[in-house]
């Protein structure tokens, strides 16, 4: 009556019957903890910057921090190891493939050389509980190449692409130990397919999309297990939403909350919700819009920080 139970049996006579040699169960694996912080980092505010901004485990923005790293826009972060986090790729005036780790307390670190091919405007989300992967971008030519990050936090080399090539995608968590690649720019057009990605790292074909294609929009997790995509451009701003359900199925459009815009990131943090910030609505902004654990997104929250577009966000941490 035990699931993952196994008994091995040997029958020995007719009157003592089968009898159990063995009887195990396969434990349970444990949960990693779920992410309490965030930081936003890098973008373009009229020039490149490295400049970053905490998030509490109540969804308060902090003042920006100092940038350390190479200044760019296009970058992309994730969380790894279960406390931590890092950026990496990005352009700058050329494309670079260096990144930056974050540790537990939200300090970022100094440039490590790259390893994968030189891009902007890829995304990243979390699989296996602990470790994460940078898919897709643009290397001057669109690309779907991904490169996986262990739980050391070191980026490894190319892996050949699966599904369609395309820039400014976004990517989420769900499951507890998958993700999710969505939307973004194709070769001809916007699109609004996706490619789930195993607990192993293993990116999946195209599925085709629900929701309405589009490009420079964000996604993170909420609720412990599922994902919400929100924001982007069409052809013009939208503040729409997708959510994404614990097995990876996106939802369809949910009329938008808070002002449209593009280029901005989203993270996880609090355990369970998830924080919308920056972008670009006419004119870059530092607005953020929380998501509480149930997917609902909230109105604005006023700008703190530099307004920038074309930024990056993680969890980190899983001290409250």
């Amino acid at each position: 009556t035990t699931d993952g139970q196994s008994v091995n049996l040997v029958y020995s006579d007719s009157t003592k019957g089968w009898i159990p040699l063995e009887d195990d169960v396969v434990a349970d694996e444990p949960s990693p903890p779920p992410t309490q912080r965030a930081i936003f980092g890098f973008g373009y505010d009229g020039d490149y910057t490295g400049v970053t901004n905490l998030v509490n485990s109540s969804g308060v923005v902090a003042a920006d921090v100092s940038g350390v790293g190479t200044a760019r826009y296009g970058a992309a972060g994730v969380g790894y190891g279960v406390d931590k986090a890092i950026f990496a790729y990005g352009y700058n005036g050329g494309y670079l493939s260096l990144s930056n780790l974050v540790n537990n307390s939200g300090v970022v670190a100094a440039d490590v050389t790259g390893v994968g091919s030189a891009r902007e405007a890829s995304s990243a989300c979390s699989f296996g509980g602990d470790k994460g992967i940078f898919g897709y971008g643009s290397t001057g030519s669109l690309v779907s190449i991904s490169n996986i990050v262990n739980n050391s936090g070191v980026v490894q080399a190319n892996v050949t692409g699966v599904g369609t090539a395309r820039s400014w995608v976004a990517a989420t968590g769900f499951g507890g130990d998958k993700g999710i690649f969505g939307y973004g720019r194709g070769a001809s057009a916007k699109v609004s397919m996706s490619n789930l990605v195993s607990n192993t790292g293993v990116i999946a074909a195209d599925v085709t999309g629900v929701g309405t294609a589009r490009e420079k929009l964000a996604a993170a997790g909420y609720g412990g297990d599922k994902g919400i995509f929100a924001y982007g451009k069409t052809g013009s701003l939208v503040s729409m939403s997708n959510l994404v359900s614990n097995t990876g199925v996106i939802a369809a459009d949910v009329s938008g909350v808070g002002t449209a815009r593009e280029a901005g990131a989203a993270a996880s943090y609090g355990g369970d919700k998830a924080i919308f910030g920056f972008g670009n609505s006419g004119s870059r902004t530092g607005i953020t819009n929380l998501v509480n654990s149930s997917g609902v997104v909230q109105a604005n929250v006023s700008a703190v920080g530099t307004a920038r577009d074309s930024i990056a966000a993680a969890g980190y941490s899983i001290s409250a």
